[in-house]
């Protein structure tokens, strides 16, 4: 962890604290170094005014004095033993003693006059501050090399069927997921033994931690709250849920909700239409993934997803783990906290590169000509910022729908509520066309969506449904009802049968379709 002089004397931050003099009261800097070695390592810097940044220097005839006892009060006040590297500089004539504390492997470190509980310290923004419980245990699953998802978990028992469930459920979401689920092969108990889902003990197997985040059981914590907040704080919100079960259902339900609560455009390219969101899908589903997989599961916190008027906020409970920093991960480095979760999250497809998941959200929303996202915390909590460009999405041909996902109905009539649509105390403003129609009245087949179909299948051999429904930017069943009609009026034929389903113009098919 090399510092050079002029970093070190740029002002006080995560990694570097001043002292004018070392303090009759060593607990003052001890504290600091024991932060340091729970953290990311960092400088005490004495003969430096922290307000000013003033060089003072230490006098000539006491330097060695205060070096050593420096040194002695680190190395006697702090369990485990910490030895700091002590160093003098001259700094324009004036003498400076810099103690460097590297990162510790034996965690948690603590001043041995206060005990563990008391005083284990972290440094928080710049700051030493004394850690609570979560965070003590997370040090010391840290300190012992072991992944607290891998841990036995303590009052969970597990059966035969119970296994062969869960095997079930990661298997079918492996398959689900991949693009030749015939190369799925299937989870077996050795599997979950081997990546830590499971645990033997005198014999008997045991679940771990591992497994009941897998099956959503109330032992380990696991939930995701989201939230739409009008402007650009938490001040009024619109909508809340809170979502709690397996990891597949946390992941899919928080990001339909994302989906459902952004605005989404479409481009039109002759006759197709493609909807666009103003974030990129695979960018939110893959910041969900990873809030998922990597978060603190000692912390109770849950996850959050909040919604304001100019950004998507993410935020996953827990400090960054042992040798992670938000430049090493901006960066493609990987640092795993839960080896068991994360090995089921590869198999089931929701993680494919170690560390690129990062690296693509950040290409993705550049592509998407929005701002970089921003990463904060790390000290307690990670929160990462997509900022949205307030704008709707134009087409190639200059058409532009400005839609919400849940906005349009199944015949395309715009129903659901713009975020603009709430008046100034939060109260939703009702803004639908359909509010007089009757709840099971038939929805009409409109002339103009027939004949962007025929037009469609005039320029085409066959389309599927899915291609009826790009087109009319409509949902399934109103797309079934315009091909339904058009076969009745002779118009266009159905071709094949369940998923292999595609329609052709009528007088266009001459001979069966392979």
């Amino acid at each position: 962890m090399p510092y050079d002089l002029k970093t070190l004397l740029r002002g006080e931050s995560k990694n570097v604290e001043y002292k004018l003099m070392p303090p009759s009261r060593s607990i003052n800097y001890t504290k600091t170094a024991v932060a340091f070695a729970n953290g990311q390592g960092g400088c005490l810097v004495f003969g430096v005014e922290d307000q000013t940044l003033r060089v003072v220097g230490i006098a000539e005839d006491k330097v060695f004095t205060v070096m050593d006892s420096i040194s002695d009060a680190i190395v006697n006040s702090c369990e485990p033993l910490i030895i700091p590297d002590i160093t003098m500089h001259d700094v324009n004539g004036k003498t400076v003693i810099v103690a460097e504390i590297a990162p510790g492997l034996q965690r948690p470190y603590h001043i041995k006059s206060l005990g563990q509980e008391q005083g284990t310290f972290v440094r928080v923004a710049g700051t030493t501050r004394q850690a609570d419980q979560p965070t003590i245990r997370e040090l010391t699953i840290e300190g012992s090399s072991r992944s607290f998802d891998q841990v036995q978990c303590l009052g969970l028992s597990v059966a035969e069927e119970d296994i062969e469930a869960l095997c079930a459920s990661l298997t079918k979401t492996a398959k689900d997921n991949a693009e030749d689920p015939s190369k799925v092969k299937t989870v077996t108990e050795k599997q979950l033994l081997q990546w830590g889902v499971l645990a033997e003990q005198d014999g008997q197997l045991v679940p771990t931690n591992a497994y009941a985040i897998l099956t959503g059981n109330e032992a380990v914590r696991s939930v995701v709250q989201c939230g739409v907040f009008k402007g650009t704080t938490k001040a009024v919100f619109v909508d809340r849920r809170e979502f709690a079960g397996t990891p597949q259902e946390l992941i899919e339900e928080s990001y339909q909700y994302v989906l459902r609560n952004i605005h989404m455009g479409a481009r039109f390219k002759g006759v197709y239409r493609q909807d666009v969101y103003e974030i990129p899908p695979d960018a939110i589903r893959e910041l969900i993934v990873n809030a998922i997989v990597h978060r603190s599961y000692i912390d109770h916190s849950s996850i959050q997803i909040a919604i304001y008027d100019d950004r998507l906020e993410i935020t996953s409970p827990g400090r960054l783990p042992m040798g992670q920093t938000i430049e090493r991960m901006k960066q493609g480095y990987s640092k795993i906290r839960n080896e068991a979760l994360a090995s089921a999250f590869e198999y089931m497809g929701y993680i494919e590169h170690w560390g690129s998941g990062i690296l693509r959200v950040m290409q993705e929303v550049r592509d998407a000509g929005l701002p970089e996202p921003e990463f904060l915390g790390g000290d307690t909590d990670l929160r990462i910022n997509i900022y949205r460009n307030g704008s709707e999405t134009g087409s190639d041909d200059g058409i532009v729908t400005g839609l919400r996902r849940d906005s349009l109905s199944d015949d395309g009539i715009v129903t659901g509520l713009r975020r603009d649509s709430l008046s100034d105390d939060g109260i939703v403003e009702e803004t639908t066309s359909k509010t007089n129609a009757a709840p099971n009245a038939a929805i009409a087949v409109l002339p103009s969506q027939k004949e962007r179909i025929l037009d469609a299948l005039r320029k085409n051999a066959s389309i599927s449904i899915s291609d009826a429904i790009r087109i009319l930017g409509v949902q399934e069943r109103q797309a079934q009802r315009i091909l339904k009609s058009l076969i009745e009026e002779g118009s266009a034929v159905k071709i094949g049968a369940a998923r292999a389903t595609r329609y052709a113009e009528a007088k266009k098919r001459t001979e069966p379709y392979e």
